[in-house]
């Protein structure tokens, strides 16, 4: 723990998704983080149908098809705090009984695989792209399920972030002190599923 906390020569840049705030706990920072199972399912392949991502905040789903024809069904995370990747039944039945009202067709088709893995979220859904109060410790975390559609975009945030010390204009607002001013970015009604 001692190595964490004496980084005035070096950076470090943490980008763990669900276990941010396990890595933050070594460094002896407590972010405000909860972490949960977020779990997907992959259909069998069929002939193109879908040609974008449909997202549904009235039944809390989402599917989009692969260029395999695979269709790709997910939803909210669980409602419990864990780090268990193996998902549950209720979960995968809530899921596609939600999709089922969005395409009742779907219903013939059969599923080849689901899985599960572990988000991390904020009490107001928006993420953390920030230093800390640890010198040359920096977090980019706290993405709920909207991560992996914006590794892009925080990537080249967070490296400005980490290479001047301080955050681009686009990403200030995403600090890790809006906790404690009370400066929240809340993005409950912009999420697609709910978090």
């Amino acid at each position: 723990m001692k190595q964490l906390r004496d980084l005035s020569k070096q950076k470090i840049g943490v980008v763990a998704a669900g276990h941010s705030s396990v890595i933050a706990n070594m460094a002896g920072l407590k972010l405000p983080l909860e972490s949960k199972p977020l779990q997907a399912l992959v259909s069998e392949p069929v002939k193109p149908i879908i040609d974008t991502v449909v997202m549904s905040n009235a039944v809390h789903a989402y599917v989009s098809q692969s260029d395999k024809g695979e269709l790709v069904i997910g939803a909210g995370t669980d409602d419990y705090v864990s780090y268990s990747q193996k998902g549950s039944h209720d979960i995968v039945e809530g899921t596609l009984n939600a999709i089922l009202e969005l395409y009742p067709i779907f219903s013939r088709m059969r599923m080849l695989r689901q899985w599960g893995g572990i988000v991390d979220i904020c009490p107001d859904a928006s993420p953390i792209i920030s230093k800390t109060s640890i010198k040359g410790l920096y977090f980019n975390c706290g993405w709920g399920t909207g991560g992996f559609k914006a590794t892009p975009g925080s990537g080249d945030l967070f490296a400005h972030t980490i290479a001047n010390d301080e955050p681009h204009k686009l990403n200030a607002a995403f600090n890790i002190n809006r906790f404690v001013s009370g400066d929240l970015v809340d993005e409950h009604g912009a999420a697609a599923v709910a978090h």
